[in-house]
């Protein structure tokens, strides 16, 4: 049995010494055991254009509003943001980022919190989505015009962004219904109010959220999308 055995660069200083002579001399360790996993198709060699259609529209929107796209040295993350007490929205995005990359996620529950990540690594991932890596906060979006052009399309993307960002209230006592989307980034709120009137909706938008405060709306936007039905 090798001395190394069960070691990692993050577990043993040696083998880390080793991982970084081999990185400043530019030797791949794995290239031959690479080549021969996307020979056998295991292994993907080619990142094509991502299909344009409904779970691609819908995925977009629910990055925008819960996921996260992040860099590493060979690969880039897309990580997909839960509360552990929505099984329904886990078990949706897990299979639609499937259905959309033809990679199974990793699905995991957060040690120190009640957060689960839905995660994929892989090429390109940035560039296909068409999404910017790193925090969404100051960064301006505009909605992608082949979801814009597809009413089918369009209500998808607000699905994504209303699952991750949205919410829905009544209360009965004063008899107000109240549809809201919550968000810091004027360029999503601009997003969303755009496309509640291209649908033909009257929200209300203010600093940081999109409002529906009349019932008929309310209860037909809800429907429309189908909001937290899983």
């Amino acid at each position: 049995m090798g001395w190394n055995k069960g070691y990692t660069k993050h577990t043993h200083p040696s083998v880390l010494k080793i991982s970084r002579t081999m990185r400043r001399k530019k030797i791949d360790n794995f290239a031959r055991w690479r080549d021969e996993m996307k020979r056998l198709g295991k292994i993907k060699a080619i990142y094509p254009e991502l299909k344009k259609n409904g779970d691609l529209a819908e995925l977009i929107g629910v990055i925008l509003g819960d996921g996260y796209l992040g860099k590493f040295p060979r690969s880039e993350v897309l990580r997909i943001v839960s509360n552990a007490n929505n099984p329904g929205f886990i078990k949706r995005y897990a299979i639609l980022t499937e259905r959309v990359f033809k990679k199974k996620p990793y699905v995991s529950k957060r040690k120190k919190s009640n957060g689960v990540d839905i995660t994929i690594y892989e090429k390109n991932i940035s560039k296909r989505l068409k999404i910017p890596i790193g925090s969404k906060k100051d960064k301006k979006f505009a909605i992608p015009k082949w979801i814009l052009k597809n009413k089918e399309y369009l209500i998808r993307y607000l699905r994504g962004l209303y699952e991750a960002e949205g919410s829905f209230c009544i209360h009965r006592a004063t008899y107000t219904f109240k549809f809201l989307f919550a968000n810091r980034n004027k360029s999503l709120l601009k997003n969303v109010y755009q496309a509640l009137k291209t649908l033909r909706f009257n929200p209300h938008i203010s600093k940081d959220k999109i409002q529906i405060s009349r019932k008929n709306e309310v209860c037909k936007i809800k429907d429309l999308i189908k909001f937290r039905k899983y």
